[in-house]
């Protein structure tokens, strides 16, 4: 992903070309959005998907109780419907998979003349989100985490100091117990405004674990919320089908399982900050800069979005003077959002540390490459008789994968513009979630929101299947369904994905006679955005 990101976004881009292809999109898309054919033929192709989906979704509602309770946590419901905790386990895997290819046929009726009308998508989404919105934690239980950590702070400590374990002397054992004990000896990695919001949530909720994941629920609700605002206006901006990137950005399982069934902040921090880079894209940078701030304190790869905010509208400025102080003004606008934030809560910048890094790579999974060419290299020296270490090689190549994103950043930022700004940034993003400490699958959708929005990812029927099979990467009690065993194999199959990622790329060029150039990935921003 990073060798291609590279590839593709570092070549000359046909600027001029891209803005009027994009001009002329805008105003297609418009008026399709206005008259799209739909009709009852069109609903009569969408219903069967969204019933499918529906029924996927209830089945991963009702049969989930039965999957997590126990422990600490036993669920508001829980339906007699299932015989024991495997045939449940069996009925939430056949409510993901009918909720995939319910997902990837209603991709399909999008595909077709007549297409489907927005409304229509929310109807389908809401349908789809809220069994799964009601429903138990499924596939993580990061948001146990979140709890124990606004309850520490609601009583005065700070959770980048203190960690879940310090609440089984304070008097709240069964917080801690619903903690998994992986956890219960870490510091947050979230920001400020994040842990402010789950104090609250913890000051209402009381020893109450099922209300206090609800209010979570809700609160990341509105990072969808967010979401529904901004992508069809984004997509505009970008020349790129409305309705396709809802579809893939907010309708996709990874999205509805990941996010919102597993409650991960990550819902609230990508809403802001595409947000952010919509509000920047329509001629208002500053607040774009703000937002995409505001987004960095409730988990901290949103920063990129506001220093590439700033640098791309600091070039479309006439002289180094206005661009310096254009700067200014945003270096401003962002540190002054994350400062309020940072006072207004209490915490100060403490929560700026290694803490925001070192947490997540206490995880080793098999997808994630660094984890997985050491474990790899590991294994094959081991089998030559040669002594190494695993987890040695593993630290060298995760400092070498942050090495390169790094360099990755530095190369995008120097070429980001208007016009490929979305594109760069969605790039970057997913670099930071591969090359990483831990590659979680919803780490992913960081970029894949913003690439959704693109026309030529929007398009792509490569990227829906990968979406779709990535929520079974991770099982419903929340670990990893692949091994540290299967690094190997995992290994090659990032390999061939990058070869046919590449192929893809380069066959995509030659066909519109743009061999050796990068594509318009990001479609073109509208002349209007051309002319500030």
């Amino acid at each position: 992903m990073t060798t291609l990101g590279v590839t593709v976004l570092t070549a000359e881009t046909t600027k001029q070309a891209s803005l009027l292809v994009g001009g002329e999109r805008n105003t297609k898309l418009r008026r399709d959005d206005r008259v799209r054919a739909g009709g009852p033929g069109a609903f009569r192709r969408v219903w069967p998907w969204g019933c499918l989906g529906l029924i996927g979704s209830l089945l991963i509602a009702l049969a989930s109780p039965r999957v997590v309770n126990g422990g600490a946590i036993t669920w508001w419901y829980s339906p007699s419907l299932f015989s024991g905790r495997s045939a449940s386990l069996a009925v939430v895997y056949g409510g993901m998979l009918a909720l995939s290819v319910a997902w990837l046929g209603l991709g399909r009726v999008l595909a077709r003349p007549g297409g489907v009308r927005q409304f229509e998508l929310w109807i389908v989404g809401a349908l789809w989100l809220l069994p799964l919105a009601l429903g138990p934690a499924l596939f993580s239980h990061d948001v146990y985490s979140y709890l124990a950590q606004g309850t520490i702070l609601h009583l005065g400590l700070s959770p980048y100091h203190e960690t879940p374990a310090v609440l089984g002397q304070l008097g709240h054992a069964h917080v801690l117990a619903a903690v998994s004990p992986f956890w219960r000896h870490t510091t947050a990695p979230y920001g400020p405004l994040f842990l402010a919001l789950i104090s609250l949530i913890a000051s209402i909720s009381g020893s109450n674990l099922i209300l206090g994941v609800l209010l979570i629920r809700l609160l990341l609700l509105a990072g969808i919320v967010l979401l529904v605002m901004f992508v069809p206006r984004l997509a505009r901006v970008l020349g790129a089908d409305p309705s396709r990137a809802v579809w893939l950005a907010i309708l996709s399982p990874l999205v509805l399982l990941e996010l919102i069934a597993a409650g991960h902040n990550d819902a609230l921090m990508v809403g802001l900050m595409v947000a952010g880079v919509t509000l920047a894209l329509e001629r208002h940078p500053l607040l774009g800069i703000t937002a995409c701030a505001l987004a960095a304190t409730i988990k901290i790869p949103a920063a990129i979005g506001a220093v590439f905010i700033a640098v791309a509208w600091a070039r479309t400025l006439p002289t180094g003077t206005a661009r310096l102080w254009f700067l200014a003004k945003g270096a401003a606008a962002g540190a002054g959002a994350i400062a309020v934030i940072s006072v207004a809560t209490g915490l100060g910048l403490s929560w700026v540390s290694t803490t925001l890094f070192s947490t997540p790579a206490k995880v080793r999974l098999a997808i994630t490459p660094s984890t997985g060419i050491g474990w790899t290299a590991g294994a094959v020296l081991h089998d030559l008789g040669i002594t190494a270490s695993s987890r040695g090689i593993e630290s060298a190549l995760g400092l070498i994968a942050f090495g390169i994103t790094a360099l990755l950043g530095a190369v995008l930022l120097w070429r980001v513009r208007l016009d490929n700004l979305v594109a760069c940034l969605g790039v970057l993003l997913l670099a930071a979630a591969a090359g990483g400490p831990a590659a979680w699958p919803w780490y992913f959708t960081w970029g894949l929101v913003l690439l959704a929005v693109c026309p030529r990812p929007g398009r792509s029927v490569a990227l829906a299947v990968a979406l779709a099979a990535a929520v079974f990467l991770v099982k419903p009690s929340g670990t990893l369904a692949l091994p540290l065993g299967t690094a190997p194999v995992v290994i090659g199959v990032y390999a061939v994905m990058t070869a046919a990622a590449w192929y893809t790329w380069r066959r995509g060029n030659d066909d519109h006679g743009t061999a050796g150039r990068a594509p318009n990935v990001s479609g073109g921003a509208p002349s209007a955005l051309a002319r500030s």
